[in-house]
């Protein structure tokens, strides 16, 4: 057991660890490079560059009218944002909880955001047109959906070349329906459990999130989204393939009480801003620091607060990684890692009968050993901090 659990045995009700939110990433291999879109350009007979904007245009309209059409054959609403400021969570909730859509499609939000793609420019040195990559805006769509695994929870379409798709899955939602299934009491607040009636069976329940069949699960969601890819199948046999574009893995401590970890997070801070160094934070995202920092290590490594409404946040990162401690909901101490890039770690792989390591994928075939890596990274965490000591009152000091 987590040495700080057993330091605040007596103060908490329990602890349980796996995915928060998840953001996952669709793409049609063959059009997400200047090569492939080429070759696919010529196969469907579109091979004139000079027509590139006319035929992308032809694929985009096609594209968005039948991601729309699933809307209207469901009788849900779609609705145009004109501000980015606008929240489209918010918005959608809204539209649930005014239709009381228990589950399926909820909305279609269109929304006109930039993205990478591709355009043509004219290369006066070689006298010709080329294809190049390009940054750029295009009409996005976002399906909100009740789903009957994941809940409440968002697909976004790029509506231009090349497609891409983005699947937003929240894993306390999802751990919200597993338990309602199974008939297990909690009290939930926003995004976390501040009491669960099973922990154990809770945990075993998040396990199954790692061990989900996510490129089925996801291949759905895709298709449902983006029928018309598949009338261009016949060009490209390989549908979307989908990876892990960030992931949160979070671990929470539940206190009995409020004012105990009230009490105790003020000097949880202060020993993380204090007491904690670069390799500390090294260790924690899992670099190796055995032998000091690594000489060609090229990200910048910090630690800094940051004051929320409901509390104080401590954040410690290694270039796009990050672990996280912050107080929710007056009870729940959460401890969060927060990983974008994999090319810092490591994943097994079978090779001739032996064990190779290679640098780590965000593919969807190395989502368990991620989870591993998040969780060795929250428990390390923890650990540091059952240095810190619980304050006592003077009436605790005199017994």
């Amino acid at each position: 057991m987590n040495s700080f659990i057993q330091a605040h045995m007596s103060k908490v009700t329990g602890y349980i660890s796996g995915w928060d939110r998840l953001r996952f990433r669709g793409t049609i291999r063959m059009l997400a490079n200047v090569a492939g879109l080429w070759c696919f350009l010529r196969s469907t007979g579109r091979g004139l560059l000079k027509d590139f904007g006319r035929h992308a245009e032809e694929l985009s309209q096609e594209t968005r009218n039948r991601s729309l059409a699933v809307a209207e054959a469901a009788g849900r609403p779609v609705v145009h944002l004109q501000s980015p400021h606008v929240c489209k969570e918010e918005v959608a909730r809204e539209i649930q909880k005014r239709d009381g859509v228990q589950e399926g499609l909820i909305c279609v939000l269109t929304a006109v955001e930039p993205c990478w793609s591709f355009n043509i420019k004219s290369n006066k040195a070689a006298g010709k047109l080329e294809l190049v990559h390009a940054y750029r805006k295009c009409q996005h769509l976002y399906h909100y959906l009740q789903h009957p695994e994941f809940g409440f929870m968002h697909v976004r379409l790029q509506t231009w070349l090349p497609f891409n798709q983005f699947v937003m899955v929240n894993g306390r939602e999802w751990l919200g329906r597993q338990m309602d299934r199974e008939g297990i009491q909690y009290l939930r607040r926003e995004n976390c459990f501040a009491w669960v009636s099973d922990v154990e069976r809770a945990q075993a329940l998040l396990q199954e999130q790692v061990d989900f069949n996510w490129t089925k699960a996801l291949g759905e969601l895709g298709a449902q989204v983006n029928p018309a890819w598949e009338s261009l199948r016949e060009y490209n046999r390989v549908g979307y393939y989908w990876s892990l574009e960030e992931s949160e893995w979070a671990s929470d401590v539940m206190f009995k009480d409020q004012g105990e970890l009230t009490r105790l997070y003020g000097r949880l801070l202060h020993h993380g801003i204090e007491g904690l160094g670069s390799k500390d934070v090294l260790r924690f995202l899992g670099r190796p620091v055995k032998r000091g920092i690594e000489p060609h290590l090229l990200a910048e490594v910090v630690s800094d607060l940051k004051h929320r409404p409901e509390g104080i946040r401590i954040k410690h990162r290694v270039g796009a990684n990050s672990v996280k401690m912050y107080n929710k909901q007056g009870t729940v101490l959460r401890v969060e890692t927060t990983l974008n890039n994999m090319r810092d770690f490591k994943a097994p792989e079978m090779k001739d009968g032996q064990v190779v390591w290679r640098a780590m994928r965000k593919g969807v075939s190395d989502i368990t050993r991620r989870a591993e890596l998040s969780d060795a990274s929250n428990q390390r965490y923890l650990e540091a901090m059952a240095a810190v000591e619980s304050p006592l009152g003077l009436t605790e000091l005199v017994a």
